[in-house]
């Protein structure tokens, strides 16, 4: 069976700006409880993570302005989306990943598959060299 279908716009956004699983599912997360406060610990528990990849992760999502720091409490992030737009597209995909997990999954790897190939692929040795 397959899952919902992934408009073209959210395939879009999922590759420039999801960079992996763990990631998106962090967005999510913080998507579904935005008043709360998170740290990399609270995050690390909830995605069985370790801490620092969890403030990996916290810090990225800050740099993409995905998150913000918790007014008045330090090493805590609450969401929210700078762009009305990208907010917009963040619901969406909050929406369409649990109906579609493995498209959405795949979508993400595929950017990770072909960079690998493309690693791969510069030391082929070709005959005119």
């Amino acid at each position: 069976m397959s899952g919902a279908p992934i408009p073209a716009e959210l395939q879009r956004f999922v590759l420039l700006a999801i960079p992996s699983v763990p990631y998106l599912e962090a967005l999510l997360m913080l998507r579904a409880d935005p008043a709360r406060a998170w740290d990399a610990a609270l995050v690390a528990k909830r995605l069985y993570l370790s801490e620092p990849s969890a403030g990996a992760l916290l810090a990225e999502l800050g740099q993409a302005q995905m998150v913000r720091g918790a007014p008045g409490q330090p090493g805590q992030f609450q969401y929210h989306v700078a762009s009305p737009v990208v907010a917009e597209l963040v619901e969406q995909l909050a929406i369409l990943y649990p109906r579609n997990l493995i498209g959405i999954s795949n979508l993400i790897h595929s950017k990770s598959s072909k960079k690998a190939q493309q690693f791969a692929d510069a030391f082929i040795l070709r005959r005119d060299t």
